[in-house]
């Protein structure tokens, strides 16, 4: 699917020369410059399962990138592309996306080179075991040294195994379920984390939408409501991202765009019947209530407001930027506009609002599980009912005031339901994430803005994390 020139820098080199141009404008003593650069440390582990009558090999990575702070934090991917290299610019790019959304953590990124449809759930249960194993006995896996996420590939069933795998190994631990986040619910995970990655997009362009003369800089006007988007990749991110923008805010999802070709529909696609199709039959092959595209890719050059790139790194590269027409991409992926791509789409006025900020919705939620986690107790649990009692003397005040004074005023159907209740888990998740978005992209406006040699959200966005990390170091006496 990477149809990148065979020339043009892989992943880790764009997420080098990105870190590159951001620290050429700022003041850092090169020590410290190559500090925050390098990568701390990159552990393989190889491990054997037995698996139909046979011992079946495998290689994982964990990398940790920084330990400015610590736990340090990121996902575990399972892909056949796995490789050192991919880890470690992940790894870098989780540093730089803690410290943008200011969550407490250090960079990590882990991985195992393998294709999780290959395996029934008995045989991942097992790979998954092992791997957790041969991670947590390296403290690669500890609640307060190294806590990984789902990422692609994984999900919450992955997150159980790992986190009761765990517990088996540390059974007097009583922070065990801390040792991972994207848990499920019912296993101590939180209200709102399988849909956080997606949610933070919406937030992300609910605030840039919120700014007049940013959107005049992308071309763009009114709000995101008949906005025409196109999706590349409905997967966990690029499903909820569609859904929710199209549900809550009135976008269009004009193409989605997966592995076996692409769905257009200028009026707007319906997103959950795509979803379904996708899970009963594979692919966007064959759905019927659209034009189908046998080259996927391709359409990432079609006519529209925004470009959601949701699936792997490198799929707008120096090959297609030319043609992509897009005058805002947000990058709901990690590293899926190439350095080289960057650069020629700034130089065309499109609008990019980069991976290290719009995907952190979901590194933001795991933050708040953490932190459940290790208080013991459901956000919510202790205030929720206090609030509708206090809301409840409000309206029967107000109630009362309309019976003594003979106006006959009443309130608006269903305001009362709506003010009567109080906060809960969900509720207060993502009351938290959209405060995250929208503090980290004013942190990022104000140098795109404040800066006259800074031109563009992504440099503006390594700048302030890039100085929060030093920050770091510089407390810590380095």
């Amino acid at each position: 699917m990477d149809a990148r020139p065979v020339n043009e820098p892989g992943f880790r080199e764009s997420v080098d020369l990105m870190f590159n141009r951001a620290v050429s404008l700022m003041e850092l003593p090169p020590g410290l410059e190559e500090k925050i650069r390098v990568c701390n440390a990159t552990y393989t582990v190889r491990f054997g399962v037995r698996l139909r009558g046979s011992i079946h090999t495998f290689t994982g990575y964990r990398s940790v990138h920084s330990e400015h702070m610590e736990p340090v934090k990121g996902g575990i991917r399972y892909a056949l592309t796995v490789n050192q290299n991919e880890v470690e610019a992940l790894a870098a790019l989780m540093t730089y996306k803690c410290a943008l959304v200011e969550t407490p953590f250090g960079g990590s990124k882990g991985g195992l080179c393998i294709d999780p449809r290959e395996y029934n759930e008995h045989e991942l249960e097992q790979i998954t075991r092992r791997f957790a194993y041969e991670l947590a006995k390296r403290d690669l896996i500890h609640p307060s040294q190294n806590v990984p996420a789902p990422d692609m590939g994984t999900g919450e069933r992955e997150m159980a195994w790992i986190a009761d795998q765990y517990r088996r190994m540390n059974t007097t631990d009583i922070n065990a379920n801390a040792c991972v986040t994207g848990k499920p619910p019912h296993a101590g995970g939180i209200q709102g984390r399988t849909e956080a990655t997606g949610r933070g997009v919406q937030y992300a362009l609910q605030e840039f939408f919120r700014h007049p003369e940013d959107m005049v800089i992308a071309g763009l006007s009114g709000s995101l409501d008949g906005k025409r988007i196109i999706v590349q990749g409905l997967g966990n991110v690029g499903y909820h991202a569609a859904k929710f923008l199209s549900e809550e805010n009135g976008a269009k999802i004009t193409a989605i765009i997966e592995r076996d070709g692409a769905l257009v529909d200028e009026g707007g696609l319906n997103v959950e019947a795509v979803r379904r199709w996708i899970a009963d039959h594979g692919g966007v092959s064959g759905y019927a209530d659209a034009t189908y595209v046998e080259d996927g890719l391709s359409v990432l050059e079609n006519e529209c407001d925004i470009l959601i790139p949701a699936a792997i790194e490198g799929v707008i590269n120096l090959g297609n930027a030319e043609r992509i027409k897009a005058p805002l991409i947000i990058e709901a992926a990690n590293g899926p506009v190439t350095a080289g791509a960057d650069e020629l789409l700034r130089k065309k006025g499109c609008v990019i609002i980069p991976d290290m900020y719009a995907n952190a919705g979901g590194v933001t939620v795991s933050y708040f599980e953490w932190v459940k986690n290790l208080s013991h107790i459901r956000f919510g649990r202790m205030q929720r009912r206090q609030e509708e009692a206090r809301h409840q003397l409000i309206v029967d005040e107000l109630e009362r005031l309309s019976k003594d004074t003979g106006t006959g005023w009443t309130l608006s159907p269903g305001f009362k339901d709506k003010y009567l209740r109080g906060a809960g888990e969900l509720e207060l998740v993502r009351s938290g994430l959209d405060d995250t978005m929208r503090a980290a992209y004013q942190s990022m406006r104000e140098v795109w803005h404040g800066r006259d040699d800074v031109h563009d959200l992504r440099v503006a966005a390594y700048i302030v994390s890039i100085g929060r990390v030093a920050s770091s170091y510089r407390a810590k006496g380095l």
